[in-house]
C-alpha cells in the first residue's frame, strides 16, 4: 500500500489480538478469521503487534507469519494496515522492520527500546535509524503509560522536529493543557489517544484511536467514531455510558487484580463475541476467567446498547465458540 502521510492517518483503528490455543501456540486459523471480521466491520484501519497482539511473546517466525497474514488479507480487501515492529531490543525491532518492509504497510509502529530508559539523544538516534530503514514508510511512536519512559508533550515535539519520518504517536494524552503544550506539532503529526476517551480528546486535537473500544466491537467502535464526527453531543452521551461501564467493571481488573492490559483487551473481545477469541493469554501472563466474559456480556447488553449487539449470535461477524465462523457478511451490506 501507499505510505500514509500524517493527514491520512486518522480514525478508528482496530488492534489485532493474538488467539492462543491450549498448547500456548498461536491459532493462525482463528487469527485469519479475526482479520476477516475486522475487515467486514468497516474500520478505518487495523494494526498488528501492539500490546494486545502480545508482540513481546512472539518468536521471529511467529512475527513474520502474523505480519504476512495481515498484509495478505488487508491488501486483498483494500484496508489500510500498520505493522508493529516493536520489541524491547532495538536490534530485534530493527530486524523486524527490515523483514516486514516488503509487506508495504501504510506505517510502522515502534516503541522506544525498553530495558533501560533512553536519553533524548538515544531516542533520536533510535528513531532516525528506524526511519532510514523504513523509508519511504513513516513511523508511529507507541508510548503507553507503562513504558519505561513516558514522554511529555515537549519531548514528543522535540522528536517530531528531529525525525521528520515520525508521522504519528499513540499516547495516553490528558487535559487541554497537554494538547496545548504540543503547540504546532499537533498540526504536523497525527496524535492517537485511548479509545474510551476519544469523545474527550477529539475536540482537543486527537486524530483518532488505536482503539480498546474496537476490542469490544470493531463495527460499533467505528460507528461511534463516525457519530463523534457528525453528532458530537450524541457521541458524548455514548462515551458517558462507556466510561461508566469501564470504571465499574473493566478497570478494576488492572488496578485491583493486576491483570496485564492485553488480558483486559481479550476480555473485551470475548464480551463482544465478534471473533473466535478467548480470554487466554500467553504464558506466563494470567488469563481472566472465561466465565467473567459471559457474566459481563449480559451486563453490557443492558448498559452499553451503543457498543454491543443485543445478541452477538445475530451479528454478521459473530462466531459460535471456536467451531468456526458463520455468516461472514459485510455488515454494510446487511443494513
Amino acid at each position: 500500500m501507499k505510505p500514509f502521510t500524517p493527514d491520512e492517518l486518522f480514525g478508528n483503528w482496530a488492534t489485532l489480538l493474538l488467539p492462543i490455543d491450549a498448547r500456548d501456540d498461536i491459532d493462525f486459523a482463528a487469527l485469519a478469521d479475526e482479520i476477516d471480521a475486522i475487515i467486514a466491520a468497516g474500520v478505518n484501519g487495523v494494526y498488528s503487534n501492539g500490546t494486545a497482539g502480545e508482540f513481546h511473546t512472539q518468536s521471529e517466525d511467529e512475527f513474520d507469519r502474523v505480519s504476512a497474514l495481515l498484509a495478505e488479507r488487508c491488501e486483498a480487501a483494500g484496508l489500510p494496515f500498520q505493522i508493529g515492529a516493536s520489541h524491547m531490543s532495538a536490534q530485534i525491532s530493527r530486524e523486524r522492520l527490515r523483514r516486514a518492509k516488503a509487506l508495504r504497510p501504510v506505517a510502522f509502529q515502534v516503541i522506544l527500546p525498553d530495558w533501560f530508559p533512553l536519553s533524548d539523544d538515544e531516542a533520536i538516534a533510535f528513531l532516525k535509524t528506524m526511519a532510514v530503514e523504513a523509508d519511504p514508510i513513516g513511523l508511529v511512536l507507541y508510548n503507553p503509560p507503562h513504558a519505561k519512559r513516558v514522554l511529555a508533550p515537549e519531548q514528543i515535539a522535540m522528536l517530531a522536529d528531529r525525525v521528520p519520518a515520525l508521522i504519528g504517536v499513540k499516547v495516553a494524552a490528558g487535559d487541554p493543557s497537554w494538547f496545548a503544550r504540543l503547540g504546532g506539532t499537533l498540526r504536523r503529526i497525527s496524535v492517537f489517544t485511548p479509545g474510551h476517551q476519544l469523545g474527550t480528546h477529539l475536540p482537543l486535537g486527537s486524530r483518532g484511536a488505536y482503539s480498546n473500544v474496537a476490542c469490544l466491537s470493531p463495527a460499533k467502535a467505528q460507528a461511534w467514531y463516525d457519530t463523534l464526527r457528525s453528532d458530537p453531543s450524541a457521541g458524548q452521551q455514548a462515551q458517558a455510558q462507556l466510561q461508566h461501564f469501564f470504571q465499574r467493571y473493566i478497570t478494576p481488573y488492572i488496578t485491583e487484580q493486576r491483570y496485564a492490559n492485553a488480558a483486559v483487551d481479550k476480555l473485551l473481545a470475548a464480551i463482544g463475541g465478534w471473533a473466535p477469541l478467548t480470554t487466554r493469554m500467553r504464558w506466563p501472563y494470567r488469563s481472566i476467567p472465561a466465565e467473567d466474559a459471559v457474566r459481563l456480556r449480559a451486563i453490557a447488553r443492558t448498559e452499553l446498547p451503543d457498543f454491543i449487539d443485543a445478541d452477538p449470535a445475530a451479528t454478521s461477524t459473530a462466531y459460535a465458540g471456536r467451531g468456526g465462523r458463520r455468516g461472514m457478511l459485510d455488515p454494510r451490506e446487511d443494513a
